[in-house]
């Protein structure tokens, strides 16, 4: 893939060594590994951990690039995501349940001061109006 430079001359991508490679594609295995359990736990969001392994691979592995953006269960929602900005709706409802949760458990723990509470509680509201403007499904047409 090519890069415009500055006044529109194309460069290569920048060169990164092979620890620096190796970096990005651990933490993209990490990401995977942490989406998987998502596969399973209801309370652990898959999509969001399967967009961060892609970045990751971006930057380290053409080849687990490829294979995240080609695989059968994760390839359509990341495609959506790249093309169209969507989120599907059964990730958003997931997404914003999970927040709920974990708002709901913070309020009932004693021990979390309130400052902790309204935080998380703002920052859940940001991120949960984040994924409800983002569209459900790619435009038709």
């Amino acid at each position: 893939m090519m890069e415009h430079g500055q006044r529109g001359v194309i460069t290569a991508p920048p060169q990164r060594s092979r620890r620096a490679m190796l970096f990005w594609r651990l933490l993209g295995l990490a990401f995977v590994g942490i989406g998987f359990v998502g596969i399973v736990l209801p309370v652990l969001p898959t999509t969001p951990f399967m967009l961060l392994a892609l970045w990751a691979f971006a930057k380290g592995s053409p080849v687990l690039h490829a294979w995240l953006v080609n695989h059968p269960r994760f390839g359509p929602s990341i495609a959506a995501w790249n093309r169209h900005g969507a989120i599907p709706l059964r990730a958003k409802l997931t997404a914003i349940a999970v927040m709920g949760v974990s708002l709901t458990i913070l309020v009932l723990a004693e021990s979390v001061p309130r400052v902790g509470v309204v935080s998380a509680a703002i920052l859940m509201a940001v991120g949960a109006a984040f994924i409800l403007t983002r569209p459900s499904n790619p435009p038709t047409g």
